[in-house]
């Protein structure tokens, strides 16, 4: 039994995983549609500037806007973990950084602290929430060049050239 537990726990983690992951997928693709379709009908999310976008068709809707009049940076993600507060709730605890349109490097002025708080229902993990947090560090730069580096190391594993 205790086997099929542990099993079962870190297929949930890998399937919560790459829901964070196709989540930053879908941006950095522009595609408002399979963006939203990731959330619960009800989930919300909290962007970066503090903007509250309640579910899934308002999700859609503020993100075809944003995609049609902004060039959006795209995302480089790293999960630092995966919790489980029952069986059908985990928490995805993440930092990321974004690559403006255009350049090849991140951008640190908008480096995150990402969480994302998912529920399985029907056997479907969805997001419920996600939020999006500056990394600011106040006076303590040195955070923030860590931040950095760890993602530019992630940018340099995803690069096609590594």
């Amino acid at each position: 039994m205790h086997s099929t537990e542990n099993e079962s726990t870190t297929s949930d983690e890998q399937k919560v995983g790459a829901l964070y992951h196709e989540l930053l997928s879908c941006w950095n693709k522009r595609d408002a549609t399979a963006f939203a379709a990731l959330f619960a009908e009800n989930g919300q999310t909290v962007g970066f500037d503090g903007s509250i976008h309640n579910g899934r068709g308002q999700i859609f809707t503020d993100l075809s806007i944003i995609f049609t009049d902004h060039p959006t940076a795209a995302y480089v993600g790293k999960i630092r973990q995966v919790r489980f507060l029952t069986t059908e709730v985990g928490v995805v605890s993440a930092v990321a950084g974004m690559v403006p349109s255009g350049k090849s490097d991140l951008n640190p002025a908008v480096n995150a602290i990402q969480t994302l708080v998912v529920d399985r229902a029907d056997g479907r993990w969805a997001i419920v929430l996600f939020q999006n947090t500056p990394a600011a560090f106040h006076g303590r730069p040195e955070l923030s060049e860590q931040l950095t580096e760890e993602l530019r190391q992630v940018l340099r594993e995803q690069s096609p050239d590594s």
